[in-house]
């Protein structure tokens, strides 16, 4: 096979990414994992993920349907949702640094306890039933002792999250898988979760590749020395091609597609796996995307919530949307300069009413 071009890869990558819309379920089994962040600059980012990929989504439908679908919320290499067999592959975890102390275990054990007897929690709850504090959290600000323990427990598989209310985690215990210890057994879950990887962000050079594949070690901090060994055994199973002077990665059984770019304009949110890979970006279109919601106002270049803009094959610029009442207002910027075709302009505003009947 003749080796790829950058611009088949790029097609490639859009093709397989913003496929035909169909139903919830299956769109997040094909994408593979969807990563959560609760901005709404106008929607969560799981949710404009899902609107380009699920016929007649709404905002808030996943949170709405999740009770009822055979998906986890959990930490992959972030946090978001994934199919419920991917995440078993996860569990049970161990081996994170900062192990709990007597005091700690035993106010997780009356947690799990009480959990396990009300059937599902509310944070508020159980921070009613221990109102135990409050500690340090990963961003430097405090949460309520009870809280973070809910997550830990989350963390470790002994919770699972039921549903939101208002946003909020709504948390039921959970049976955990028992430790695994074949090696042959182990290996075949990392290859499998490498696999996910490749599958959601594919095609990946091999830049990018190490360090998704690293960023496992969030997912299973139990087997993070077998990594390296993981990685090694996916550039030998994946299939791949040497294109610009980089190693290009993609799934097995997916044939190097590259359609023809269709005649419309998409937004993406920041978080989207077309333009998570920061370092794929620059070498696919050529410019810098930098996502710029916790840079200080006078240091952003892009705005606050800059939604990469696909015109064709190329990302040409960004948005930024925000609901003023009941109007969509949109601030645009180009890398260049705005097109001048009149399909430009329709197509544009048809992405804007996609966008608002999205935003109900």
């Amino acid at each position: 096979m003749a080796a790829p071009t950058l611009e088949q890869l790029r097609r490639y990558a859009i093709g397989r990414s913003l496929f035909k819309p169909t139903s919830l379920m299956r769109a997040t089994a094909k994408l593979g994992f969807v990563q959560a962040d609760p901005i709404r600059a106008p929607a969560r980012a799981q949710d404009l993920v899902l609107r380009l990929r699920v016929k007649g989504y709404r905002a808030g439908d996943l949170e709405r349907a999740y009770p009822r679908l055979a998906l986890e919320e959990d930490f992959f290499i972030n946090y978001g949702f994934l199919p419920r067999d991917l995440d078993l592959l996860m569990h049970p975890r161990s081996g994170r640094s900062s192990p709990w102390d007597a005091t700690r275990r035993e106010r997780a054990r009356e947690l799990l306890a009480f959990v396990r007897e009300r059937g599902d929690v509310h944070p508020r709850e159980v921070d009613a039933h221990f109102g135990r504090g409050s500690v340090r959290n990963y961003w430097g600000g405090t949460s309520n002792l009870t809280t973070h323990l809910l997550d830990s427990l989350h963390y470790r598989g002994l919770l699972r999250v039921v549903r939101r209310d208002a946003g909020v985690r709504v948390y039921a215990a959970r049976d955990v898988p028992t430790p695994v210890r074949d090696a042959k057994l182990r290996a075949a879950r990392l290859d499998a979760l490498v696999d996910l990887v490749v599958r959601t962000y594919a095609p990946l050079p091999a830049a990018s590749l190490g360090p998704l594949v690293g960023r496992l070690r969030f997912a299973v901090p139990q087997w993070r020395t077998e990594l390296k060994s993981a990685l090694a055994r996916a550039k030998q199973r994946l299939a791949h091609a040497r294109c610009a002077g980089m190693d290009w990665y993609w799934p097995t059984d997916e044939p190097l597609l590259a359609p023809e770019a269709s005649e419309r304009v998409v937004l993406c949110a920041p978080f989207d796996p077309l333009v998570w890979d920061r370092r794929r970006f620059e070498v696919f279109w050529g410019w810098a995307y930098r996502f710029e919601a916790y840079t200080p106002i006078a240091k952003r270049k892009l705005g606050y919530y800059a939604l990469p803009m696909f015109w064709r094959d190329q990302v040409i610029g960004w948005a930024n949307l925000t609901l003023r009442g009941e109007q969509l207002d949109c601030q645009l910027g180009f890398v260049k300069r705005r097109p001048a075709a009149a399909a430009f302009d329709r197509e544009l505003e048809a992405e804007l009413e996609r966008m608002r009947a999205f935003l109900g």
